[in-house]
């Protein structure tokens, strides 16, 4: 297009400087001579003339017509700017040829893309702050009620059981916050090793024991012993805290299935637990693996937001998926795919 552009401009300069040179002959104000002629005059204010004519127009038509293939360069250039400012609003809208469409679309893209990571870091920093310093507030109110001389000994343990929890959130909170940024920095899974993983499942609901038995949860397992080869403790972490959210969220004398299923073909297992609780709302199904996004605003359910990151991010590593299968009023049932092998 460029050279078609400079080409037509060299046409045009030639033709208009030919037509004025004609105009001038018919109107006598020019008369050709030969080159042996003496009077030679005519001949070099011709070649003077036509160059200088040439140059004008040539310049001219350069800065009309460049403007309009550089045009969309000049809009690329605006949004860039824009972009780099903060402002993630920005769009453009470039028409012409398919590579135009195709940078069109990928600026535009790049620029929600950028858009949707400042609003998940805003919201990340929203949600830090309120997990840290809640704790951090009731510890500071509970221990100036303490220092009270007067204070009766039921009411001075009562206090002090809620400095301990809080204490044991506060930690529990920097140990998750510590997991997914040690988990995030890994590329690979190292020290994969052959294990029972309905064992492993198995295990994991009694360390939960103290959390489900108050609650009168019956768990129902129905499988055939399914060997794997992975990590073992990350698997872990991944079945306590999905078994976390089912028994948290699970009602009173109710019942939570835990199906593993073989896919010999494809070589690889689907591991789904389903609970009874009163399931997650569609629009909130996309963000609950992002960090401390948790569907209660409200954050009066114990947790931190970042059980399901982690599960998220070890069965990334794992080179499978984790996903949210079904989830109504009868309850939510999460799959995990593994590997076999």
């Amino acid at each position: 297009m460029f050279t078609f552009i400079v080409l037509l401009i060299m046409l045009i300069s030639i033709f208009l400087a030919m037509v004025i040179i004609v105009l001038l002959a018919c109107l006598g104000l020019y008369t050709p001579t030969l080159a042996d002629d003496p009077d030679s005059r005519n001949g070099v204010w011709l070649i003077t003339y036509f160059g200088t004519v040439s140059v004008l127009i040539g310049i001219l038509a350069s800065l009309i017509f460049s403007r309009i293939p550089l045009s969309p360069i000049r809009e690329v250039i605006r949004a860039s700017q824009e972009l780099a400012k903060g402002s993630f609003a920005v769009r453009i809208n470039l028409k012409g040829p398919k590579e135009l469409k195709k940078l069109n679309e990928s600026l535009n893209h790049m620029a929600e893309e950028l858009g949707s990571i400042e609003m998940l870091r805003s919201d990340f920093i929203n949600n830090f702050s309120h997990e840290f310093k809640t704790p951090i507030v009731s510890l500071r109110g509970y221990a100036k009620v303490l220092k009270k001389d007067n204070l009766p000994n039921q009411e001075r343990n009562e206090y002090l059981d809620i400095i301990i929890q809080e204490s044991e959130r506060l930690a529990e909170l920097a140990t998750n916050v510590l997991q997914l940024t040690k988990i995030e920095s890994q590329t690979i899974v190292t020290e994969k090793t052959l294990f029972n993983v309905t064992e492993q499942i198995r295990t994991d609901v009694v360390l939960l024991d103290s959390k489900w038995s108050g609650k009168n949860i019956h768990f129902q397992l129905d499988s055939a012993e399914v060997m794997i080869v992975a990590n073992e403790d990350m698997l872990s972490q991944v079945w306590i805290n999905l078994l976390d959210n089912a028994i948290k969220f699970s009602p009173l004398d109710s019942k939570i299935k835990i199906d593993i299923d073989i896919d010999s073909k494809d070589r690889q297992v689907c591991i789904s637990i389903h609970d009874n609780g009163p399931g997650i709302e569609m629009n909130q199904q996309k963000y609950i693996f992002d960090k401390f996004y948790q569907a209660d605003a409200s954050h009066s359910s114990p947790g931190n937001g970042l059980g399901l990151s982690i599960a998220h991010k070890i069965i990334l590593l794992h080179g499978r998926i984790i996903r949210v299968a079904k989830s109504d009023e009868t309850g939510t049932r999460f799959e995990v795919i593994l590997p076999l092998d």
